[in-house]
């Protein structure tokens, strides 16, 4: 994966902070020192200047600086940018999971989608967070997937990891195997099919899609012996998507259809449970691949891996998969848009939108007018508002660039 030449019009790029006592801060500043990224792209980090400083000068990272932004609309296109999204004060306890870094975690990642919802930026970015601590009253959700499709209001939605070597959907995500068998339907694989199918036109610009679809049983029930789900359930379902003019195969044994490199003739695969798919995906890409949301009408990437509490402070992480996962949301805005463009109906009449809108039209905010909001946005000079200090700012620092917070 490696974005495309075309750098005239460069995308924003919302990138959340994640869970801070992991490796996320030390993967983004790693991320953010190469400077010739600036001219592929404009990174937006929604979380701390101050937790950044710290990191900073604990992992000695002092070769990139962030330009501290109020909003998004304020971004350089020329510098990295941070936005702070509270201002309390927080313990930072490297490599321990604790309610205030889930609390601020969820506080980031609803300031973003909220800009992303309004075209404020392009793509979101995800850092990963602890499934743990971000569990509350106002936050249940098993991750980043389930939360992002209760925003946008989409059912039909599908997690994809994605690396140079493959492209793996997870039929059932984040529930426990003793679930899997009564959660498999003829109707949720087939529902799953059309969502990578349509993923993989839109998204990843494959005109015919050739997806393989796995077993769920050991040699995929072998003819009903070891299970009959595979003729009950995946099958009828396959068959289903053929007639809708699908290239759906299958089911294919998992262990050899990875084992005999049989992977390498699709461009996708429907895996039934989690760790079917996980296993052969993080040993094949575990450093460069990448979790997307397919089915969703905004574009979010994740690095595949987790906080790696383990190694967090210690400045052995690698930025490799957040990376490829910005790079990844760069390809698939390219791609959708142009998907977009070549299939819009030339019978429906254009609507202008104001100078700031995202090509997409933003999601109204409740109980106020629309056009009002449009035109709102429309009058927001950036030029026009004074920029003030942070409160969490050192006294006297420049508020446009961040340098060292004293602790």
């Amino acid at each position: 994966m490696n974005p495309l030449d075309n750098t005239s019009n460069t995308i924003k790029v919302g990138i959340t902070h994640g869970d801070f006592n992991g490796i996320s801060y030390e993967i983004i500043i790693k991320t953010l020192m190469d400077k010739r990224t600036l001219e592929l792209y404009t990174p937006i980090v929604y979380g701390s200047s101050k937790i950044a400083s710290y990191y900073r000068k604990t992992l000695d990272l002092q070769d990139t600086s962030l330009n501290l932004i109020k909003k998004a609309d304020y971004a350089n296109p020329k510098r990295a940018n941070i936005i702070n999204c509270f201002n309390d004060e927080v313990k930072i306890e490297i490599g321990k999971i604790t309610k205030a870094a889930g609390d601020v975690a969820i506080i980031a990642l609803e300031k973003a989608v909220e800009d992303l919802k309004w075209g404020k930026i392009d793509v979101l970015v995800t850092a990963p967070i602890s499934k743990q601590n971000i569990q509350s009253d106002n936050f249940n959700f098993k991750g980043h997937t389930d939360y992002l499709a209760s925003k946008f209001d989409e059912d039909d939605h599908l997690m994809i990891m994605v690396s140079d070597e493959l492209r793996i959907g997870i039929l059932t995500g984040h529930i426990p195997l003793s679930e899997v068998a009564d959660t498999i339907t003829t109707d949720l694989i087939l529902s799953k099919i059309r969502v990578l199918n349509k993923s993989l036109k839109m998204d990843f610009n494959i005109r015919k899609p050739k997806i393989a679809v796995l077993g769920l049983n050991p040699h995929a029930g072998d003819s009903g012996l070891i299970g009959t789900k595979e003729a009950e359930v995946i099958i009828p379902a396959i068959q289903k998507a053929n007639d809708d003019n699908i290239l759906a195969i299958g089911p294919y044994p998992a262990d050899g259809f990875f084992g005999s490199l049989n992977y390498k003739n699709f461009d996708a695969i429907l895996a039934m449970y989690h760790d079917q798919g996980m296993l052969p995906f993080k040993t094949f890409s575990f450093d460069t691949g990448v979790n997307y949301t397919a089915g969703l009408p905004v574009i979010r990437t994740s690095p595949a891996h987790g906080t790696a509490f383990d190694i967090a402070g210690k400045n052995v992480a690698s930025p490799n998969s957040l990376r490829q996962a910005i790079y990844l949301a760069m390809d698939i805005h390219r791609n959708r848009n142009e998907y977009l463009e070549l299939n819009k109906n030339p019978l429906v009449e254009e609507v202008a939108e104001p100078q700031n809108a995202n090509k997409s039209r933003p999601y109204p905010k409740p109980g106020i007018p629309e056009k009002k909001q449009f035109r709102e946005q429309k009058n927001d000079n950036p030029e026009e508002v004074k920029e003030i200090p942070e409160e969490n700012s050192v006294s006297g620092e420049n508020p446009e660039t961040l340098e060292d917070n004293k602790e």
